[in-house]
């Protein structure tokens, strides 16, 4: 197995708080981090730029566009270290509400954007009071070193039709930024939920979490049979895992479930 073959990828878990410039610094931090580790991408949380404890008008006021100093700050410290980010940001939606979206970034500029379809309006919470659920489209995907990078956002994966329309699009990875909110069995369904996409799909998934007390942790890096490359407890930090064709390969090659499946994902009327 060369070099060349497998695909440095890194999860990076914090806390965001409402303090944005805060939380770029710490962006920043986990990014010189995992271009120093060797990691060709990095993946980073749900609502990295902003977070506040409950969703309400701050998450609409702290919104910047895509082209905004947020995003422009990230691809530049992100090329800078030479490597590619995935990040969860606040995006105006027009309408007095927002987007809540993730950025891929490579070589200093957007490669893929991807608004979340599936909002948070369960377990108490009502997402969609604050943000625009976005029309399921055709997925674009981050092409880097030889492997596809899908993207999708916390709530997305109780819904395995975005995995697997993801993978239908020729995700090889499927990243999945969080901020899994702590409650009752709620870790419980992260961690089996993660495995679930990994394995029915026969993709690697490098998922995101925020730490405590914002969200549950436990970001994690799976292969195509599930099991844990790396991850993260409750900490901030990085984990790095390398990514190979070859496994990718074989697994696909023993579970030929994507090829012998009899159903095909229909978007919602």
């Amino acid at each position: 197995m060369t070099d060349s073959a497998a695909l440095q990828l890194a999860v990076g878990q914090f806390s965001p708080t409402e303090d944005v410039a805060g939380n770029l610094d710490v962006i920043d931090g986990l990014v010189a981090r995992a271009a120093t580790a060797g990691a060709h991408l990095l993946v980073l949380p749900e609502y990295s730029v902003f977070t506040a404890p409950k969703m309400d008008d701050r998450f609409v006021k702290s919104a910047q566009p895509l082209d905004g100093e947020p995003v422009s700050r990230i691809a530049r410290v992100a090329q800078h270290q030479g490597v590619a980010v995935i990040v969860g940001v606040n995006e105006p939606a027009g309408d007095g509400r927002i987007h809540n979206a993730l950025v891929a970034l490579r070589d200093g500029e957007v490669a893929a954007v991807y608004r979340k379809v599936h909002l948070y309006d369960a377990f108490g919470f009502s997402e969609s009071d604050r943000v625009e659920a976005a029309d399921p489209g055709e997925p674009e995907l981050l092409e880097i070193g030889g492997f596809q990078v899908g993207m999708q956002t916390c709530y997305d994966l109780r819904f395995p039709e975005v995995s697997r329309t993801l993978v239908d699009a020729g995700a090889d990875v499927l990243a999945l930024p969080a901020q899994w909110v702590p409650g009752p069995l709620k870790e419980f369904h992260w961690n089996t939920l993660l495995r679930a996409r990994a394995v029915e799909n026969t993709a690697f998934v490098a998922a995101a979490g925020q730490a405590p007390p914002t969200g549950v942790g436990n970001s994690v890096i799976l292969d195509p049979m599930g099991v844990a490359m790396t991850s993260i407890g409750e900490d901030s930090g990085i984990a790095l895992a390398a990514l190979e064709r070859d496994r990718l390969d074989h697994v696909r090659q023993v579970n030929p479930a994507l090829s012998l499946r009899r159903y095909a994902v229909v978007a919602a009327r």
